[in-house]
């Protein structure tokens, strides 16, 4: 079995909202996401001969993901007072509401589920929220 990894950072801000502890005041993190795909076989012939694949294309869509959160605060839909949300949308914040909770857990299998869905062969999807603390997601059963 081969196992190919990429990994992308962004610099985001998020809040957990109806959380009791520190975590619940805005704050940022240096974000990693890696992902594993795997395959049993090399392509045989052509450029990609001896490859899985090219690791541009994974690096390509991590980019994708990386850029689209970089330098925003993400937030859980509906968590958010509207009057602030319309501040902060008045004053250019760039803001992203996303259907989960901003957990590194959530955001794992989040990344985890978009790659599967554009045809990536996943092994599993890991975030880090800060360089010593990560999720990860798999769909696999022990």
């Amino acid at each position: 079995m081969y196992t190919l990894m990429s990994e992308a950072s962004f610099d985001s801000a998020h809040f957990l909202a109806d959380y009791d502890g520190k975590c619940k005041n805005i704050h940022g993190h240096r974000w990693t996401i890696k992902i594993e795909i795997y395959g049993e076989k090399l392509q045989e012939t052509g450029t990609y001969r001896g490859m899985l694949i090219d690791f541009s294309q994974l690096k390509e869509e991590l980019k994708k993901l990386a850029d689209y959160w970089d330098h925003s605060l993400i937030i859980e839909k509906g968590t958010m007072r509207n009057s602030t949300l319309q501040a902060l949308y008045e004053d250019d914040f760039r803001i992203i509401e996303m259907d989960f909770r901003p957990t590194a857990e959530n955001f794992a299998k989040y990344i985890y589920d978009y790659f599967k869905q554009i045809g990536f062969t996943l092994k599993q999807s890991t975030v880090y929220e800060t360089p010593t603390n990560c999720a990860t997601y798999s769909n696999e059963v022990k």
